[in-house]
């Protein structure tokens, strides 16, 4: 088969691993910068191109779409779409995924466990909205923020009514959520791909820090998951509409609470961890799910 990787650096430990995995089990890999993507936009025969060239003749395509060019990371899969090209992430579900607010009502819809969390618009709103999530401690999250960026713990009530005030002064968007103590600064990832967890991890903050993203100096550690725990993630997936993902999910006293669904999670921290070829997995999946070598119709757009 042959394979489109939407990837702005080939020496990304994720890119890599998949051009790896890919061509061991003898495909055609092939490592596209989104960005210098443009796209013939038109009725008759839309297409991609890339360097001067149409891009042709792919099977399926693997995003790999940062959040800071979501927008036109989605653009060019929809137009990959249009061509009638297998595409891992979809384009709806890559932005049901990365708009925060939106991803969490989904959730909510059916019924998913996640910490408590309010959302509102007016300062006159501020001390309803503690109350909404149970109080100090709470935390703030910026609905822009990555990798832990743009999340504030906030102690108590008088913290959490500055740091709201401060955000709103900023015309920032923000949700304020339940801080989950019982989870001890750790959360599990759980790598979804289909309809089953190929892998688990349980992420740990380091001393006197509350996210535990590997970015921000956590640890990481295999873990084993209850049957719970692996359906919540499964549920969250496809409630996303993701064929893989990263469920990241809190261990808290009334169950697995769903923290983030992310639509495009790294491969070196969870493949570290628990010695799993996940980008095989990857490749596997799209063995069976791809046709390669159809004769290409227009997709919905």
């Amino acid at each position: 088969m042959k394979i489109a990787i939407l990837s702005r650096n080939s020496r990304l430990y994720s890119t890599g691993r998949l051009v790896e995995a890919g061509e061991q089990r003898g495909h055609e890999m092939h490592v596209i910068d989104t960005l210098k993507c443009y796209m013939d936009i038109t009725s008759a025969k839309p297409a991609i191109w890339y360097k001067g060239e149409r891009l042709e003749g792919f099977d399926a395509v693997i995003p790999r779409i940062g959040s800071s060019i979501t927008s036109y990371g989605t653009a060019v899969i929809r137009q990959f779409e249009m061509m009638g090209v297998y595409c891992l992430t979809e384009s709806v579900a890559l932005g049901r995924s990365r708009d925060k607010l939106r991803s969490l009502q989904l959730l909510s819809r059916k019924a998913i466990g996640m910490p408590n969390t309010g959302f509102a618009h007016h300062v006159d709103n501020t001390k309803d909205l503690i109350k909404m999530v149970g109080g100090a401690p709470l935390v703030v999250k910026l609905l822009q923020g990555t990798q832990g960026r743009g999340v504030v713990l906030a102690e108590t009530q008088k913290a959490a009514e500055s740091v709201i005030d401060a955000f709103r002064e900023l015309r920032a968007d923000f949700l304020v959520q339940e801080f989950i103590k019982e989870a001890g600064g750790s959360d599990v990832r759980c790598f979804v791909i289909g309809t089953k967890v190929v892998a688990a991890m349980e992420r740990t903050a380091q001393a006197g820090e509350f996210r535990s993203n590997l970015h921000r100096g956590g640890s990481a550690a295999l873990t084993r998951l209850t049957p719970t725990e692996r359906k919540t993630a499964v549920v969250a997936a496809q409630t996303m509409g993701l064929k893989v993902s990263g469920v990241d999910i809190l261990r808290s006293e009334r169950g697995p609470l769903v923290m983030e669904v992310n639509s495009s999670p790294g491969l070196e921290g969870i493949e570290a961890a628990t010695g799993k070829d996940v980008a095989g997995a990857i490749i596997e999946y799209i063995e069976d799910n791809a046709k390669p070598n159809q004769t290409r119709t227009r997709g919905k757009g």
